[in-house]
């Protein structure tokens, strides 16, 4: 398993398992105009497909689903499409189209599921400056086998992933967890975050600036970000691992998880949520 990297906008445009030297997540983001069509093969994995602006339709033998329809990330919260292993499916773009393709090895054949932001709950989490919205598209309690995917915003200044977790080991209290952040800034010519990924046990440290189109690959490590002031930040979590129940549970670093302390006190900022369930049209 390789150490965990920084993928340049640019420089990627699909993720293997065998690229990040892990096992389980696969990731791309499409960029389609009208018309367009991609297939998605019926093979032994399942897929989530997230437009992250414009419309899609997605077609299988049994059934067909529109769903998208925001500007960008920042224009409202977002839709998945999950499609379980062993499904043949035939994506088009209704409009010009940017669509996340996430994917996973998986065992158990579930439904196909189309998750709309009428079904996604938007959480405000953390405190003060360590106030972000979250955007749950696929959590533990979701019918899939393995991927979970999670949508944040974060307001410019405020840190987050907070305070700083792993899901390195499948011990009580963590679970065994690959996870890529795929970013984007409201400002994407000028905005950008830092992203810290680091090991005691393992003598690693990665403290780089990330930009609107860079992808991060965590196979292990505690993780937390923060956007430039001035410069909103989203990104887009998927996680996949081996251990048998659906789970997301991430041990904090126990140096720096009591700033939860003082987050009652300090309430959630007052910018968020700074996207709106629907986009708004004028």
């Amino acid at each position: 398993m390789t150490d965990p990297q920084i993928l340049r906008r640019g420089e990627w445009k699909h993720v293997s398992p065998r690229d990040a030297g892990w096992t389980f997540v696969s990731f791309s983001v499409e960029t389609m105009p009208a018309g367009a069509t991609l297939e998605i093969p019926a093979d032994g994995s399942e897929h989530a497909l997230v437009p992250l602006g414009g419309t899609a339709a997605v077609t299988t033998d049994a059934e067909r689903w529109e769903f998208g329809g925001r500007a960008n990330v920042f224009d409202g919260l977002g839709s998945c499409l999950y499609l379980p292993r062993d499904t043949a499916a035939t994506l088009t773009a209704l409009t010009d189209l940017e669509i996340a393709v996430a994917s996973a090895p998986a065992t158990t054949r579930y439904a196909p599921v189309l998750v709309t932001p009428e079904d996604v709950s938007s959480e405000m989490r953390g405190g003060g400056n360590a106030s972000r919205q979250v955007g749950s598209l696929m959590l533990p309690d979701f019918p899939a086998d393995r991927l979970h995917v999670v949508e944040v915003w974060t307001p410019g200044g405020n840190w987050s992933s907070y305070p700083p977790h792993k899901h390195e080991h499948d011990v009580d209290g963590e679970a065994q967890l690959e996870e890529t952040y795929y970013y984007r800034l409201r400002d994407p010519d000028n905005g950008w975050a830092l992203q810290r990924v680091y090991s005691p046990e393992r003598d690693f440290e990665l403290a780089e600036p990330v930009r609107d189109g860079d992808l991060l690959l965590i196979p292990w490590g505690y993780h937390t970000t923060v956007a430039a002031h001035g410069h909103d930040l989203y990104y887009l979590n998927v996680l996949a691992g081996p251990a048998p129940k659906r789970t997301l549970q991430a041990r904090e670093d126990p140096c720096l998880s009591a700033a939860r302390e003082a987050w009652p006190a300090a309430g959630i900022d007052s910018r968020l949520p700074i996207v709106p369930k629907h986009p708004v049209r004028a």
